[in-house]
């Protein structure tokens, strides 16, 4: 049984969602929900069908039964970039930045309406969305580097202007895919206190096989398996439980004992 409370209306709501590749069930009956402002993390072993329950909710695979509700619209049948614009925006396991662009102007782009170059060559943009890039540079502590070229940041810098990038859309539902995979201690808790900074204002879902950061995040943790999920709680409560410790671990607590 979820540990987790739902509320009157979940912002997300997968509800017996089963996805079939030519008869592999990459997800079978996934039900999950999202409340507004919360932070959660989803970890599960390779194959569980982490990548692909986020490909569901974003329309880029179309589940073969089951819906998908987001502020109670479904989302199923309706186009990558049109789940986009209701307030979506996901974040690979590899960062997406222009690269030969400066960060400044990679956040510019983010907050722009037009997202057309000409928006860089002749800065029309508000001096609001000024004020937001400013303000994107902080949150990530990137303001020194306003005018470096993306490229020569460091991996976690371009994770971090990445999200930078996300948020400045200003999505209701930001899901983000390993953000520390590759990352230094250091750039690992910097990530996870942005990540808690971000809830509230936005609703943050994280899937992660770092341990140790899903714990500094101090969120509900869903256990996805074999495309479903095995059980939800804090992370001590699913540490704890035999089920998760023979799917990480092959064994029950009682036969490792």
């Amino acid at each position: 049984m979820s540990n987790i409370v739902s509320g009157s209306r979940a912002l997300l709501e997968l509800k017996d969602i089963t996805v079939s590749f030519d008869g592999f069930l990459a997800l079978r009956d996934l039900n999950l929900s999202l409340q507004s402002g919360e932070l959660r993390a989803v970890i599960g072993p390779n194959g569980a069908g982490k990548t692909t329950f986020l490909d569901v909710i974003t329309g880029k695979v179309a589940p073969s039964s089951g819906g998908v509700l987001f502020k109670g619209r479904s989302l199923v049948g309706i186009p990558e970039h049109r789940i986009a614009r209701l307030g979506i925006g996901r974040k690979f396991q590899s960062p997406r930045v222009f690269e030969d662009l400066t960060v400044q102007d990679n956040l510019v782009l983010a907050v722009s309406r037009s997202k057309q170059p000409w928006t860089l060559l002749f800065g029309r943009i508000s001096a609001e969305q000024r004020e937001q890039v400013h303000h994107l540079m902080n949150i990530v502590n990137l303001q020194s580097r306003s005018d470096w070229r993306a490229g020569s940041l460091s991996h976690g810098q371009k994770q971090w202007l990445e999200i930078a990038m996300l948020v400045g859309q200003d999505p209701d539902l930001l899901l983000v895919d390993e953000p520390v995979a590759g990352l230094t201690d250091e750039e690992t808790d910097l990530t996870a206190d942005l990540l808690k900074s971000l809830a509230g204002e936005h609703t943050v879902l994280v899937i992660e096989h770092d341990m140790e950061f899903i714990r500094r995040l101090e969120s509900p943790v869903t256990v996805l398996h074999q495309g479903h999920v095995l059980c939800e709680g804090s992370m001590d409560q699913v540490q704890q439980d035999p089920r998760v410790i023979e799917v990480y671990l092959g064994t029950t607590e009682d036969e490792a004992q």
